[in-house]
């Protein structure tokens, strides 16, 4: 099965998707997401044990494609609805993957692709790697992840990260626990195939059953949490601060916000 934004291979157990759209940094589309979720699909009920996720180029994925955003801000509110529910179907999907998934990340990671790199059961980067969830300085809210990140890091580390919408480096995002591990750039597939090792030398049975209890403890309460961030993510897009800092990125420059 061949797949527009990024390509699928499964061998000895290990399914790698790689996002393939390096002219445009890997940026999140809604056809990307319509294949993520589809090699997802294929490596559930295919052979494969253990999923790896990298980006081809000098990014993991740069957020949001620039050509989509544009669109953003002249949508109405049933649509951006519609636009929510579909990135939440992709991040929860990520979060409740029965089988094990690696994020190899090899460059820069921001906001959703942020959100798809830290969502993974084990975070590899390398050290030039950045993250960040950088959605404030556009007048948007990073509503859908933080549902996530709040379990992942705390509260006090993602309001620093999510109010301030600063980069970090690989270090830092090390010591928050946004990552499992700094890897050098030319061994970390090699690094991400060893831990996808370890994982195939486990039961099968009790790895999937472990991830499960795990997604089960907070199943309820997540969903719930879900459908409030959605209703904040497409109220938000409503707004004049996010079609000002949509206009401000785009035509490179500082944004007016409404209450200046």
């Amino acid at each position: 099965m061949g797949y527009p934004t990024l390509t699928y291979q499964s061998e000895d157990g290990i399914a790698t998707i790689a996002l393939t759209v390096p002219e445009k940094r890997n940026a999140i589309s809604a056809q990307m997401i319509t294949d993520l979720l589809g090699a997802l699909q294929q490596a559930e009920e295919g052979p494969a044990r253990v999923v790896i996720i990298t980006g081809s180029g000098k990014s993991f994925c740069a957020g949001m494609d620039l050509d989509e955003l544009q669109h953003l801000a002249r949508q109405t509110q049933q649509k951006n609805l519609e636009d929510a529910r579909r990135v939440t179907k992709m991040l929860y999907r990520l979060h409740s993957f029965p089988k094990p998934i690696i994020a190899a990340v090899n460059g820069a990671a921001i906001a959703g692709g942020c959100g798809i790199a830290t969502l993974a059961d084990f975070t590899l980067a390398v050290p030039e790697a950045k993250f960040g969830y950088t959605e404030v300085k556009l007048g948007f809210i990073p509503a859908l992840v933080s549902v996530f990140l709040r379990r992942r890091i705390g509260d006090r580390q993602v309001r620093d990260l999510l109010l301030t919408g600063r980069i970090i480096d690989a270090s830092e995002a090390l010591r928050m626990g946004l990552i499992t591990e700094i890897v050098l750039q030319e061994t970390l597939m090699d690094r991400a195939r060893e831990i996808a090792g370890l994982l195939l030398a486990a039961s099968p049975t009790a790895i999937a059953q472990t991830k499960k209890l795990l997604l089960n403890f907070d199943r309820v309460a997540i969903r719930a949490e879900l459908e409030v961030a959605i209703e904040a993510n497409s109220d938000i897009r409503m707004t004049a601060d996010f079609r000002e800092g949509v206009s401000a990125f785009l035509e490179k420059r500082p944004p007016k916000w409404s209450s200046q």
